[in-house]
């Protein structure tokens, strides 16, 4: 990727989601970071991210629950999921709608930034919708 890649991180917890945005912006990414996904999809930025980690578990709408919408919607931006209630059951759910990752919390950093690339490599395809 030639520009700078841009990562969404929807996350609700506050100190969570700082140190993941420092850790994230070292390695030479722009963050975007939002407490909820209500926050993300109301963002009129959206359409230029090119990967989203997301949280599974949220108050309101839930991660899953987000992932479907931008299903819905035709959005083909990479997802990586992270969450501190990993269950088999809402792990098989988020791959097998297209989420290129899934993640325990606290999640091994590097293989979270080797996610992350792969997810960039593999860009915006055609629609999972």
């Amino acid at each position: 990727m030639d520009q700078l890649a841009t990562i969404a991180l929807v996350d609700d917890d506050r100190g969570f989601r700082e140190a993941l945005e420092g850790l994230i912006l070292s390695h030479g990414y722009r963050v975007w970071a939002f407490a909820s996904a209500r926050a993300f999809l109301v963002s009129t930025e959206r359409s230029k991210v090119d990967c989203i980690i997301l949280d599974a578990r949220m108050p309101g709408m839930s991660g899953l629950e987000l992932q479907a919408r931008l299903n819905q919607e035709g959005v083909s931006t990479p997802i990586i999921f992270l969450t501190s209630y990993a269950d088999p059951v809402m792990k098989r759910q988020a791959l097998d709608e297209g989420a290129m990752g899934f993640f325990g919390k606290p999640v091994d950093h590097m293989a979270l930034l080797e996610c992350i690339r792969l997810c960039l490599a593999r860009g915006r395809g055609p629609s999972r919708a």
